[in-house]
């Protein structure tokens, strides 16, 4: 793509993978109009401090900041914040802004991220419940951790489950109502997801396993939740982690093909040549699974917004990393790399110790090794498990258990 000052680009959407698409941008000397718009107020930010050492107060504002303020003027990038982007016309090659403004692009990426599911039960709407999305909800759960209390955790994913702990941490009285029989267990299973809620319960955590929230009470703020099977708890504030949809209103009125999230193919690319998205909100085709699988977390952004601005820069991209994850609870550090629909494996192979809180765990399916997770296993980290992704090699379950059998020969 020949660069030019009047062939612009621009990014709906100032996220992480909004601004890591920017940086590429001009790392790879385009030097045309860069247009970046987010309808937050803040400068572009990284999401998971807000449900970890941000919430703490253990990192201040300024480090989940993606760039500082000077980098977007230094590097020529047009960042409009606390503008709202109301419509997309692919054909014409304009964007319109909730000010009026009409502007053009050559080519367009979509990095407008997703928004947590609400919870739909009587009493949702009342003060003193929260959902952890943006750097004004972790402000306010930060102050809400900082008075004590009694909190109620609604749902046992990975944001539920890093919210109960920054509220342990923070001296609160703390319950989690999650509807499955055991934490995460979508992403992990019964019995690693049951290891996690062992970890929470060893801190104090009361998990409610096995019902839902049928409504919240009180009158103007909440007094408490009432499960499923009828049983009480007090609240002094209830945090929801539900879930999140991915954003794709504006993809859908332009026409844009959408099934869970904006299709993209290998190159990042939608259903219109001159349309990108990536992040959160784009349902990408991964060659290495030969489908399409929509990732929501962190390295998913950090990486596929460069992958889109070479793309848009007209280089030869495949975007088909492994999909990665990571969380922090407590003494808890944890790496997962992989992918498998739910319940597509056949087993878990575990190496290393659960009950001293170090070991791996793999997901196999066909003998292969599809995923694995290391929890406080940093000598070795990810990287053994995602060449065993990798090589996709047949493997030998009791080795592959047996710490003495290192895991870089296993993978060859």
């Amino acid at each position: 793509m020949a660069s030019s000052p009047d062939r612009s680009i621009v990014i709906v959407g100032a996220s992480l993978a909004g601004a890591k698409a920017a940086e590429r941008l001009r790392k790879g000397d385009f030097d045309g109009p860069v247009v970046l718009i987010g309808a937050e107020s803040e400068l572009p930010y990284e999401r998971p401090p807000l449900s970890k050492d941000y919430l703490l107060g253990k990192a201040e504002r300024t480090a989940v900041r993606v760039h500082d303020e000077a980098w977007y003027a230094a590097n020529d990038v047009d960042l409009r914040l606390g503008v709202t982007v109301t419509g997309i016309d692919p054909e014409g090659h304009t964007v319109e802004t909730d000010d009026g403004e009409r502007l053009g692009f050559s080519r367009l990426l979509l990095t407008t991220g997703s928004s947590p599911r609400r919870l739909d039960v009587p009493g949702a709407d009342l003060d003193g419940v929260h959902y952890l999305r943006k750097l004004p909800d972790s402000d306010a759960l930060r102050d809400v951790f900082g008075h004590g209390g009694r909190v109620v955790v609604v749902g046992a994913g990975w944001i539920g489950l890093e919210t109960a702990a920054a509220a342990r941490e923070r001296g609160c009285e703390v319950t989690v109502v999650e509807p499955q029989p055991a934490p995460l267990r979508a992403a992990l299973g019964d019995e690693l997801g049951g290891w996690f809620g062992s970890v929470h319960r060893a801190h104090g955590v009361d998990l409610r396993l096995g019902t839902g929230i049928a409504r919240i009470t009180g009158e103007k703020a909440t007094t408490g939740v009432v499960t499923g099977d009828g049983t009480e708890i007090a609240a002094d504030a209830v945090v929801v982690g539900v879930g999140i949809t991915p954003n794709v209103e504006l993809a859908e009125r332009a026409g844009l093909s959408v099934d869970n999230g904006v299709l993209v193919d290998a190159r990042l690319g939608t259903s219109h040549p001159d349309v990108y998205a990536a992040g959160d909100v784009a349902n990408g085709f991964l060659p290495r699974y030969g489908r399409h699988v929509r990732v929501e977390h962190w390295a998913n952004a950090l990486n596929g917004g460069p992958a889109a601005a070479r793309a848009m820069l007209g280089e030869d991209v495949t975007y088909d990393r492994i999909p990665y994850f990571f969380t922090d609870q407590y003494d808890v550090g944890m790496e997962f790399s992989g992918w498998f629909p739910p319940g597509g494996y056949d087993g878990v192979v575990l190496r290393g110790s659960l009950d001293e809180g170090a070991f791996f765990s793999f997901w196999l399916s066909g003998g292969r090794v599809v995923a694995g997770m290391h929890v406080n296993m940093w000598d070795d980290g990810v990287g053994p498990v995602e060449a065993l992704i990798d090589g996709g090699a047949q493997i030998d379950e009791r080795r592959l258990a047996d710490p003495s059998v290192p895991l870089n020969e296993l993978a060859g």
